[in-house]
């Protein structure tokens, strides 16, 4: 059960979101990685961090993985996440599902709010929002629960998982409007649910990544707003950004070895712009976060695998930079070895949340940018 949980949340984003979305061609992931081209996938071609499920996803045992067990393996991974009780809330932890913060019936603009059932103390809670990745393409909210249900346990947080229309039902600008429309619905309610408004930190990978470095870069960027919900009236703001391994400037991702063609015609960045990205200058350069650094950024966890073969580790470089030179607090984690995510490296999940917790709860800890191994020491 927890091994079709892990593929569900980690793995459909990066490996198997062009099988679940019916994708053929160059983009395709799992086309990338089946490098001799017969259609299949041997246990030394799958990502070696996902290895591990290859007997599972492997149903006829024939040694080689087709398409059609990977999508297999993905409906019923996806059936168990879906359920009320696929993911294992913790009894400390109520759920509010399916909360609609757009004002419109649409299911992908909808949160799921956590709430400790015992918060430390009496006073508003900050916030952590979780925003999935998926390549714009897929994934879904429910795949921040396992991260947010670990911190609001604690009694320390409330969490918000949020999710938002993919570009093959609305093209760019549809998504930063409506993730900054989650954010405004956070602070709407905050007396509601007794949460602190100015202590949201914002996290996310890949295409999650993407959008909350949006998020931390673009407050107050009038044509990026936009006028979903019943608080319009609201700023975007956000305390703190966890960025991992998110794109951060389209034009420059062809740059850069990768087993996507970032330029071409069915690139997710191209798909998200509805349009092949280096055709549509002005309007990749609008949807990066390079492209609004300043020194009013909030502080920045960014987090990289230097072998990410779908995200060039240089996003995560040239981001970086940027941000240290316009005098923003950053923090960079580099990920010896590691892919598109999947890191099995504890100390990732601890310096993430010591990272949270200096900048909404002003503890006074230490933020570790060693380099570290993608997986567990």
């Amino acid at each position: 059960m927890l091994h079709l949980i892990r593929w569900s949340l980690l793995l459909l984003p990066t490996l198997l979101v062009g099988v679940a979305l019916g994708q053929n061609g160059p983009s395709n992931p799992f086309e990338l990685y089946d490098k001799d081209k017969n259609g299949k996938l041997s246990r030394d071609e799958m990502p070696e961090k996902d290895r591990d499920l290859f007997d599972q996803i492997d149903t006829d045992k024939d040694g080689e993985v087709t398409k059609e067990e990977a999508m297999a393996f993905i409906r019923k991974a996806q059936e168990v996440n879906r359920l009320p009780t696929g993911f294992p809330i913790p009894n400390s932890v109520t759920i509010e599902r399916e909360i609609p913060y757009a004002a419109t019936t649409n299911p992908k603009q909808t949160v799921d709010l956590l709430l400790p059932k015992k918060p430390k103390g009496d006073k508003p809670l900050p916030v952590v929002a979780f925003i999935h990745g998926g390549a714009w393409q897929g994934g879904d909210k429910t795949m921040g629960l396992p991260i947010l249900s670990g911190l609001v346990s604690s009694g320390d947080y409330a969490g918000v998982a949020i999710g938002y229309r993919l570009s093959g039902e609305a093209k760019w600008p549809a998504q930063i409007f409506d993730v900054k429309a989650a954010i405004r619905w956070i602070k709407g309610n905050a007396k509601k649910y007794n949460l602190d408004p100015e202590r949201i930190c914002v996290m996310g990978g890949s295409a999650g990544g993407h959008l909350v470095a949006m998020l931390g870069t673009t407050a107050g960027v009038a044509e990026l707003e936009g006028d979903l919900g019943e608080f319009k009236g609201m700023n975007t703001r956000v305390r703190c950004v966890v960025d991992e391994f998110g794109p951060t400037e389209l034009l420059a991702m062809g740059e850069f070895p990768s087993r996507i063609n970032h330029n071409g015609p069915d690139s997710p960045e191209s798909r998200l712009l509805g349009g092949p990205i280096q055709t549509l200058k002005v309007q990749a350069k609008a949807a990066s976060p390079m492209t609004y650094i300043t020194k009013e950024a909030p502080p920045f966890l960014i987090i990289h695998g230097s072998a990410d073969p779908i995200v060039p580790y240089d996003q995560s470089v040239r981001f970086h930079k940027g941000l240290k030179n316009a005098g923003v607090e950053v923090y960079f984690i580099r990920v010896e070895g590691g892919e598109h995510g999947g890191f099995h490296n504890p100390e990732l999940a601890k310096q993430t949340r010591l990272f949270i917790d200096k900048i909404l709860l002003g503890k006074a800890v230490t933020i570790n940018e060693s380099a570290v191994s993608s997986k567990a020491q």
